[in-house]
């Protein structure tokens, strides 16, 4: 009884309204003209808001909230930009019951077939499959302060090391920043924050982002569809692959 009892307190607690997520926010919107559908992480900034959407860590239920309008957008032919924050998907007992890692792996999958440009945008944590989930694209950007991952440092460091205190060495050994994976060829750019950070000065932070949406969304629109495909598929197969030690197979 003990046992099935801390289960349905996880689930309780872990569960959202019908397919619901409150880490995932989707809605149409208008840039300067252009429309598109918007998908992005919702951290809060409360307590309150915070604890409701788990700080960002995504349900099942918001993986497949967001696949389903993506794909009514791909319907409307519109196209899809992205926001990344969260430092992973959420790691509860009832979500794993209800498919976590599925929901990631069939939002990967589905978004290499959307027939749509997609534009993918880190806006502050990337943090593991959380972020893949909602992570494929034919651009992929960062803001300047953004870090991508694989795992947070401080958890690489305590898994590496069992020690916080090398969080710092744990972060050098990811390449997390935007200027070294852009380097790398996992990110395609960087959106410039204020001095500071975006919180500093969130109107021109507001503006450097809304000018880099505007400008990739116009490059990505006078490529054909079959093409775009053909360059997201590629783009994500050479990710990781080093000349004479690991060649990408055709």
């Amino acid at each position: 009884r003990r046992r099935h009892t801390r289960y349905w307190r996880d689930w309780s607690s872990d569960v959202c309204s019908s397919d619901l997520d409150p880490a995932i926010c989707t809605g149409f919107a208008t840039l300067n003209g252009r429309r598109f559908l918007l998908v992005g992480h919702r951290k809060g900034r409360t307590t309150k808001e915070r604890l409701e959407t788990n700080f960002g860590c995504d349900h099942p239920e918001g993986y497949h909230k967001a696949l389903r309008k993506m794909r009514l957008a791909e319907k409307m032919g519109l196209p899809i930009v992205t926001f990344i924050n969260t430092p992973g998907a959420y790691p509860g007992i009832g979500a794993e019951e209800r498919g976590q890692a599925a929901a990631i792996a069939e939002n990967i999958l589905e978004m290499f077939r959307i027939r749509t440009p997609i534009l993918c945008i880190v806006i502050g944590e990337g943090g593991s499959g959380g972020a893949l989930g909602i992570g494929v694209g034919d651009r992929v950007l960062m803001m300047q302060y953004a870090y991508y991952s694989v795992i947070s440092p401080e958890g690489c460091a305590a898994i590496l090391w069992k020690d916080g205190a090398r969080t710092p060495e744990a972060a050098e050994a990811l390449k997390l920043t935007a200027s070294t994976l852009t380097e790398l060829g996992i990110v395609d750019g960087t959106v410039e924050e204020p001095p500071g950070g975006a919180h500093r000065d969130p109107q021109r932070a507001m503006e450097a982002m809304g000018r880099a949406i505007c400008d990739h969304l116009d490059e990505l629109a006078e490529v054909p569809l079959d093409d775009l495909l053909a360059a997201r598929r590629e783009k994500f197969r050479r990710i990781g692959a080093i000349e004479g030690r690991f060649p990408v197979l055709n």
